[in-house]
């Protein structure tokens, strides 16, 4: 079996595919790549199926090492790649040899690259997925984040689009420095006054350090909740409810001025007040917002969401399209 070498294994790099969905009602959230539009872009840069495995890193991007000829390519954050020390472009098709060493480094901005390898990490499928949820230790390569030595199983090389085959700037997505992240109000919006949730909207929130998989937690605005004698299997806090199911996506309010957007290895459900949800779209931005970076919300409905799904899968097609006639 062709693997993978890996020889600095990077800040948090674990390998995912498109989500363990399906599995929600029995608490297992989806995982998978938090930004799923540069995951999909650079299977396609490599000839994979969408949904084949890649490598997401954070920050700080692993070195690996080739021991069969293949083809590479690392979306996502804008980052420095050198291969046998050379600087390579990245959301380009890349060849690639035994005996070659990749390298990804530290990211300027954003937060996330990922890397595609011709053929996808072929570790083994749990509940339908190769994703790493760390939290319970299950799927990806042993439930957890690679370690310098590790080795990857590759799965069989496919066809390839042509070497240098690259994503044209206008697909690419931008990595601003406030991101704005569109927001369908709900679930327990009502739990803060007209003034709480003016304010939540119209706050440029600051990432706090606690920004990882599981969720971001931001800081920087003044929440204000309804007073209100609490409910029977509530707890006593303003911004405890009655335990709920979580969205993916979900701002939670647990008391106090710190939102947290739950992103793809959060808890399914609890007992803190949600008062809306990210639309799905905008968490490929999420997943690039760093920490000390700001976000801001926007509201919206529920056919600009849909309109914003449509939208990306139109982006992707483009992608597929410069691809396949590159």
């Amino acid at each position: 079996m062709n693997t993978l070498i890996v020889r600095k294994g990077g800040l948090s790099t674990t390998v995912q595919d498109s989500g363990r969905d399906g599995r929600y009602a029995i608490g297992m959230p989806p995982s998978g790549a938090m930004d799923q539009y540069s995951a999909l872009v650079a299977n396609m840069l490599v000839g994979n199926p969408d949904g084949a495995a890649v490598l997401e890193a954070t920050y700080v991007g692993p070195e690996l090492e080739f021991t069969d000829s293949r083809t590479v390519a690392v979306t996502g954050a804008d980052t420095a790649v050198a291969l046998n020390g050379e600087p390579v472009p990245t959301w380009q098709a890349v060849p690639v040899a035994a005996g070659d060493v990749l390298a990804v480094q530290a990211v300027r901005t954003g937060a996330r690259p990922y890397v595609a390898v011709g053929g996808g990490i072929d570790v083994p499928l749990y509940l339908g997925s190769r994703s790493t949820y760390m939290l319970t230790g299950i799927g990806g390569f042993e439930g957890r984040a690679l370690a310098d030595g590790d080795r990857l199983p590759l799965g069989e090389a496919p066809p390839a689009p042509a070497s240098g085959t690259e994503v044209p700037e206008e697909l690419r997505p931008e990595l601003p420095a406030t991101t704005t992240l569109r927001l369908v109000v709900g679930l327990c919006a009502y739990r803060l006054t007209d003034r709480g949730l003016a304010s939540f909207l119209g706050t440029e929130w600051k990432v706090t350090k606690d920004a990882d998989r599981i969720g971001y937690r931001l800081r920087g605005g003044d929440l204000e909740f309804i007073e209100r004698e609490q409910p029977f299997g509530a707890g006593s806090d303003q911004a405890n409810v009655v335990d709920l199911g979580y969205p993916i996506g979900s701002v939670q309010i647990p008391g106090g001025d710190e939102p947290i957007v739950l992103l793809n290895d959060a808890v399914t459900g609890g007992g803190y007040a949600t008062i809306g949800t990210v639309i799905s779209v905008d968490r490929d931005r999420m997943a690039q917002a760093r920490t000390g970076g700001k976000v801001g919300f926007e509201q919206v409905d529920v056919e600009t969401a849909v309109a914003a799904r449509q939208e990306r899968r139109a982006r992707l097609e483009k992608v597929r399209a410069a691809v396949a006639t590159a």
